[in-house]
């Protein structure tokens, strides 16, 4: 401990401090260097979460499945990837009983728990301290797969109700659900729209996942069971039952959908689960993406929390005896740690947000010698605070610096593949997307109704001006930010006026927007006029 203070002090007196080669390596440094001394010395790791190791930094974005037995999680993972993996089981009854981090290798292969959790490039180390119990509950995956190339997904045993199924686990679920979900980027909560129930143990790790809702997503599968109708009572009843759980003003994002490559059983919703698949697949997209600024976030949590927790210990450490009664204050302290909470809370300005759940830190508590709690190192907390206000500032500017220099990252391969381009694409000869295929110019099937109008404006040399063009577009009730917009897409040759085929393109847009779609950023080409073609500017 006298070399961290060492360095500390070094880095202290450093006047300008040492660049950072990359993120990655920022983070790790000042995790060890800075964060670590002060979670070791007042005994974090004890309390909270186990140390953090260089492959937790390293490691690919992954994506945590919870849920009940028998809603869709392990097919979730079959239909990212349209492959099966080693270890999978599918079926109505419980059938997920393992833990399975699914990953990348180059060939298929199974790695036991007891193994995994002794592997230095695998950020699984920590998991050891759950037992045997876990480990023979726990394995990897391994297999060459493009979807698995940027993610990693961790597949989780199906959540059941009643008490038996918590005892005959032999490990604490929601506590290595809580370890998985510090590590991971993103969480999806899975439900099956004909099982809306949750559990008592559903509840319990949905609270033990609390301090990470910006991570959470929620999946209402098997919604092509059910019709428009019974739909929306069920997603009613979803949303009601996670409010009375998920104590917060914000509403948490719901997927709706059947993500399984079958046919839909009812499809009146087609179009509905098709955008809501977009956006659960942009969101899982995106991960690679933000991977370096969940992980700089969450350093920045833990390093909140191990801040708040010194202050607890130190307090706690100040009100001991020094020879009698020490047993009898120990509880005491215990019992009024609300007081100690508060009394911190004044003294540093610290938010009540950033404290650990006094009922648990109250029965870790009860297990510890007080007399032996360390007393105030300021050097310790000055550095994290050092760290908390000038070196995270360097890295932000150091992630925006990766991601302008390395190309658009994100997950390809699988079902990601599919939604992405082709007629198959979302909103594929959709809005203005309409007569991308066609020979014919698509605007020209309501041409006639629009020439009808375009002639009682008593155009002058075949155009009308802006001002008799407003009239007719105010019409439609649209902003004027949007039929400016309109306007400038309608007037291709840029003269101030339109033509009757510049007029008839207005109005196609018009509708385009008035059916709900997003106009273009520039006219595509099936849209320019026919007349146009050769004389469209260069934009």
């Amino acid at each position: 401990k006298d070399s961290w203070l060492d360095t500390l002090i070094l880095n202290r007196d450093k006047k300008t401090p040492e660049p950072f080669q990359d993120v990655s390596q920022g983070l790790k440094k000042l995790y060890r260097t800075k964060l670590f001394p002060l979670e070791d010395t007042y005994q974090f790791h004890d309390f909270h979460s186990p140390s953090l190791e260089d492959a937790d930094f390293d490691n690919k974005p992954m994506v945590l499945l919870v849920g009940q037995y028998s809603t869709g999680k392990t097919t979730f993972i079959r239909h990212l990837m349209e492959q099966d993996f080693p270890g999978m089981r599918i079926g109505p009854e419980p059938t997920t009983d393992s833990f399975i981090a699914v990953m990348h290798g180059d060939q298929d292969g199974m790695i036991p728990g007891n193994a995994l959790v002794v592997d230095p490039k695998k950020p699984f180390r920590k998991l050891n301290a759950f037992g045997n119990a876990f480990l023979n509950r726990f394995m990897c995956a391994q297999m060459p797969n493009p979807v698995l190339e940027s993610i990693s997904i961790i597949d989780t045993p199906g959540i059941l109700s009643g008490e038996k199924q918590r005892i005959s686990r032999g490990y604490d679920f929601a506590a290595v659900l809580e370890w998985f979900a510090e590590r991971v980027d993103r969480i999806i909560l899975l439900f099956d729209a004909h099982k809306l129930d949750i559990s008592d143990e559903f509840s319990e790790v949905i609270r033990a996942l609390k301090n990470h809702e910006d991570k959470m997503r929620v999946v209402l599968n098997k919604a092509d069971q059910i019709n428009t109708q019974q739909l929306m009572r069920v997603y009613g009843a979803l949303m009601w039952s996670l409010g009375k759980i998920i104590n917060t003003p914000e509403v948490v994002r719901v997927y709706i959908g059947s993500f399984w490559a079958q046919p839909l059983l009812i499809p009146d919703n087609r179009k509905l689960f098709e955008a809501e698949e977009q956006d659960l697949f942009q969101d899982i997209q995106g991960l690679p993406r933000n991977a370096a600024i969940r992980k700089l976030n969450d350093l920045i949590k833990r390093a909140r929390l191990a801040k708040v927790h010194a202050y607890i210990i130190i307090s706690l450490k100040k009100e001991m005896p020094s020879v009698f009664g020490k047993e009898n204050k120990k509880k005491e302290l215990i019992a009024n740690l609300g007081e100690t909470y508060l009394k911190i809370e004044r003294e540093h300005q610290i938010s009540p947000g950033d404290f650990p759940k006094l009922k648990k830190m109250q029965e870790l508590l009860a297990g510890h010698d007080f007399s032996k709690f360390p007393t105030m190192k300021p050097k310790l907390l000055e550095a994290v605070e050092d760290m908390l206000a000038n070196d995270i500032a360097r890295l932000m500017t150091l992630v925006r610096q990766e991601e302008a220099a390395m190309p658009s990252q994100a997950v390809h391969g699988g079902a990601f593949e599919g939604a992405m381009s082709g007629p198959f694409g979302h909103g594929y000869g959709e809005g203005a997307g309409e007569g991308i295929d066609e020979l014919e110019w698509v605007v020209a099937r309501d041409k006639p109704s629009y020439d009808e109008i375009f002639y009682t404006l008593s155009p002058i040399n075949g155009k009308v001006s802006g001002a008799a063009a407003k009239k007719e577009m105010v019409k439609s009730k649209l902003p004027n930010t949007v039929l400016g917009k309109i306007w400038k897409l309608a007037d291709v040759d840029k003269d101030g006026y339109l033509d009757d085929e510049e007029f008839a393109l207005a109005n196609h847009l018009i509708r385009v927007k008035l059916e709900g779609h997003e106009l273009p950023g520039k006219l595509p080409e099936h849209l320019v006029p026919p007349s146009k073609l050769e004389k469209v500017p260069e934009l």
